[in-house]
């Protein structure tokens, strides 16, 4: 069986409502050829004429006249459907999962997310906090917060901000052992690691001259976690590389002191990351403005 001729019915609706070929194919946005054409063809479907035509007038059959308003419901029907299948797939809502690492967001993505759900309460998000790095695209997730050298090169990504790391250690503990002058010094110092590091757990500083010194962290601890490394600098036991988002607090307040600031790390960016560009949903896009907007210019930059 044979789908309906819905086109030849929208056209014979709109020239019915409008009583003239053209007027139906400029509102149609279609040449007066394919209007007549789409006519011709439902007449010749239904087998009988729909209009009765002369040089100087176009009016409607008796046959016609039965079927226009049923044709114009349909057209209309048809219409809103349209519309409002556009409103609901334009409109941000439903699902998205979001990989985060996991001090960042506790400290920086959470707190906001409520400020997210109250300007679009259509939207959920699942939210996976972890400082390993995850496959976008073999784990299902819609986006993610990275912070990174440089993005994945397969992936899309939008940068937010910087994120300059410091090496940082307590008063009390350079009361005691010394402060580094030269990366070389740090042989004889605790140094905490982190295991989530790009490329091993290896401190890669550079001065303004170009020179390099590398550093494998050899101390009491290395976590999968920067944060967990804080309580230790924090009491002395050791010096820590943190990510600004988390050093800016222990700067502010003196707990934690910067040094070897003639020397500097590789510094990151966060990053909005998408497996793609093209088609995204509302929802993504969404997500990807209030980041923007909301991380861009952060308020753990130092010095503030």
């Amino acid at each position: 069986m044979k789908l309906p001729d819905f086109e030849g019915l929208a056209m014979f609706a709109k020239v019915a409502e409008e009583r003239s070929f053209a007027r139906a194919a400029k509102t149609l946005g279609v040449s007066v050829a394919t209007v007549s054409r789409g006519v011709a063809r439902l007449e010749e479907r239904l087998g009988a004429r729909l209009f009765n035509r002369t040089s100087r007038q176009l009016s409607l059959t008796e046959f016609g006249a039965r079927l226009a308003d049923r044709a114009t419901r349909i057209y209309c029907e048809a219409e809103e459907m349209e519309n409002a299948a556009r409103e609901l797939s334009s409109r941000p809502r439903g699902l998205i999962r979001l990989a985060v690492p996991m001090s960042f967001g506790l400290r920086w993505v959470a707190p906001i997310l409520p400020d997210f759900f109250e300007q679009y309460p259509d939207i959920s998000i699942d939210l996976h906090m972890s400082d390993a790095s995850v496959d976008l695209v073999g784990d299902g997730f819609d986006a993610a917060l990275r912070i990174a050298v440089l993005p994945d090169s397969s992936l899309v990504a939008r940068r937010l901000a910087p994120v300059a790391p410091f090496i940082l250690a307590a008063p009390a503990y350079l009361e005691k052992y010394g402060c580094p002058d030269h990366p070389r010094d740090l042989a004889a110092h605790h140094l905490l690691g982190y295991s989530y590091r790009p490329k091993q757990d290896v401190w890669r500083l550079k001065n303004r001259q170009g020179d390099e010194e590398y550093v494998t962290p050899s101390g009491p601890l290395r976590a999968t976690n920067s944060e967990a490394l804080v309580p230790l600098a924090l009491r002395g036991l050791g010096i820590c590389e943190l990510p600004e988002f988390l050093a800016s607090e222990y700067l502010a307040d003196g707990r934690l002191k910067a040094i070897l600031q003639d020397w500097t790390l590789p510094s990151g960016a966060l990053y909005f990351v998408t497996p793609s560009a093209r088609a995204r949903p509302a929802k993504i896009e969404a997500l990807s403005e209030f980041m923007i907007a909301r991380l861009s210019n952060p308020p753990w930059r130092w010095p503030r």
